[in-house]
């Protein structure tokens, strides 16, 4: 296998108002908008947008009921992400002033990390911490 800098995972959300998502995930978690194409008649439904992590990786995502495929089907607000960070403790701060709901408080875990838990505004699960694996 090739060992490139590009993102080789990709979690994939769906959201009923993709657009407000691209605005929530930048101001509460720091994402960076690469690409949001909107469907060209109508401007509201984002058929492809894509964020990267700052330090490496990124999401990809649209709006629900886009159409009948699989990924159009999907329910918003049933997905989980976990996002590596070097500053918990200033993510969570700006993410609780952006108001996202928190779930688990920021705390120093058994395995080493220190993370936390909050919901996006549709429901979906981000946790946030200083664990990048083994």
């Amino acid at each position: 296998m090739t060992t490139t800098n590009n993102p080789a995972v990709w979690p994939i959300l769906s959201y009923r108002d993709a657009r407000a998502a691209i605005t929530f995930l930048t101001e509460a978690f720091g994402f960076e908008l690469r690409a949001a194409h909107a469907r060209p008649d109508d401007d509201s439904v984002i058929e492809h947008a894509e964020m990267r992590w700052p330090v490496g990786g990124g999401i990809m995502f649209g709006t629900a009921g886009k159409d009948d495929s699989p990924f159009g089907r999907r329910t918003p607000g049933n997905d989980s992400v976990y996002v590596v960070t070097d500053d918990p403790d200033g993510l969570f701060a700006r993410a609780v002033a952006a108001g996202a709901e928190v779930v688990s408080g920021l705390a120093d875990k058994d395995y080493g990390s220190r993370d936390f838990t909050v919901l996006d505004p549709e429901g979906n699960i981000w946790s946030f911490g200083t664990y990048a694996g083994e």
